[in-house]
């Protein structure tokens, strides 16, 4: 494994996080991508080489949005997605598939959020149905699908 990650320290690792946020008021945090145009999200962000999906969490969380997780919540579940082709240069030569972790963070109300521009344009406090239609990403639209109660 110390080899391959040698190999690979210019690349990303092909392991990521999905950290779903919502209010107990019934509403899900939704961020616009920067690149491509059109693409809803919830907080993701690749684990580093070295790190754990904990820390890799509260890290994309804290980058992505200035909240911090100290509530947040890890579901132990993890899917496979293949990656979109436009981004697939960025992960070690013949890697096609990603392993996503699914993390919870519950606020009690919908909460103003930081954005990094570099990554995101605008973020949306949406109704969970609403949310689960604007995810671009199947998995993502399933995760809130699984773990956001309905109101």
């Amino acid at each position: 494994m110390t080899q391959l990650r040698q190999e690979n320290k210019n690349y990303k690792r092909p392991e990521s996080v999905l950290i779903v946020i919502y209010s107990l008021t019934g509403h899900v945090l939704m961020l616009h991508r920067a690149f491509p145009e059109d693409f809803w999200q919830s907080v993701t962000g690749s684990l580093e080489w070295e790190e754990t999906v904990e820390h890799a969490a509260r890290r994309e969380l804290k980058e992505e949005t200035g909240l911090d997780g100290d509530t947040l919540v890890n579901c132990n579940f993890s899917q496979n997605f293949e990656i979109y082709s436009i981004w697939r240069d960025r992960y070690p030569p013949n890697t096609i598939h990603n392993k996503e972790h699914v993390f919870l963070l519950a606020l009690d109300t919908c909460q103003a959020v930081a954005l990094d521009p570099r990554e995101h344009t605008e973020y949306r406090w949406v109704a969970r149905e609403e949310a689960i239609q604007l995810a671009t990403s199947h998995t993502n639209a399933e995760a809130i699908q699984r773990w956001v109660p309905a109101a």
